[in-house]
């Protein structure tokens, strides 16, 4: 070798995606670890309707605009309250499944990164579900909300008494609305398109949805957006690499002329549109050792 010949840097190591199936049964052990957690508090009836009044007159207090406002642009004929029951039944569970296998995919350290986050967020709310049960508005007279899921259907909840398979106290923060927006970031920050931000709109829908079918209050939302920001203060996504297809190193990025970004732009934009197909996977990859850290996989 030249001696004027400086030796290449050594490319950091592949990016290592954690082990299928203990990824399931850590999944599904947290899962059953958070129902049983859930149920704890199913039992605290009075306290959680003191608690509904409190919030109640709080949003009045603070001017917030009544969830009514939203409920009755769905109030008109049966079709619109029937897709927003069927929206808040089927989206949640479905949508947050798919972003996490997305990123286990495509980009393993984002996906450990979000699995984390996520954690997180439904591992603060059960401590809040414990401690602060709350009656959500469809079960508060003074709201004059109607509850759609029984009125129009589909209704993914039976009478409180005897339903055993959820906690219809646990209303704030709503796990729906804190998991829509950890879905739409996530996706922001790993894609590059510019239509990334469209995102957005499954969590303004979904808040929408769970305030115009009184399953939430507004500051259910509020307060899943909290805990949602100091995750993702404390848990920080790793930096983006370019992960070649062909041997699996990460390299970092360089920085690219315009036309190389507006190339680097056109193949996320390909990644935009197979997300729902998971096709093609390998392409671009995330750098960075992958910790392992329990997502909790259930909630409101």
């Amino acid at each position: 070798m030249d001696a004027r010949t400086e030796p290449a840097p050594a490319a950091p190591a592949a990016v290592t995606r954690p082990p299928l199936v203990r990824e399931i049964l850590l999944v599904a052990g947290l899962f059953l670890v958070y129902k049983a957690g859930r149920q704890l508090a199913a039992g605290h009836t009075a306290e959680a309707y003191r608690n509904a009044d409190r919030v109640w007159d709080l949003e009045r207090a603070v001017h917030l605009p009544g969830e009514g406002a939203v409920q009755s642009l769905l109030l008109h004929g049966d079709g619109l309250p029937q897709i927003a029951n069927t929206y808040y039944a089927t989206v949640h569970f479905p949508a947050t499944a798919a972003f996490l296998v997305w990123l286990y995919l495509r980009r393993p350290a984002h996906y450990v990164w979000a699995r984390r986050v996520l954690a997180a967020v439904t591992a603060a709310a059960l401590v809040l579900h414990l401690g602060f049960p709350l009656a959500p508005p469809r079960m508060l007279a003074a709201t004059g909300l109607v509850d759609t899921g029984h009125v129009y259907g589909p209704s993914v909840y039976g009478p409180p008494r005897t339903d055993h398979l959820s906690n219809q106290f646990a209303a704030m923060p709503s796990l729906h609305f804190g998991w829509a927006l950890m879905v739409a970031v996530g996706l922001i920050l790993v894609t590059r398109s510019r239509l990334r931000w469209l995102w957005l709109l499954h969590p303004l829908l979904t808040l929408l949805v769970i305030v115009g079918t009184a399953n939430h209050y507004w500051l259910d939302a509020l307060a899943a957006t909290a805990l949602l920001g100091v995750a993702l203060a404390a848990i920080r996504p790793p930096h983006r690499t370019a992960t070649t297809a062909g041997d699996g190193r990460a390299r970092p990025v360089p920085a690219q002329a315009p036309a190389a970004e507006d190339a680097r732009d056109a193949e996320d934009a390909k990644d935009f549109s197979d997300f729902k197909g998971f096709k093609d996977a390998g392409d671009l990859e995330d750098a960075g050792h992958a910790e392992d850290a329990p997502l909790v996989g259930a909630g409101r």
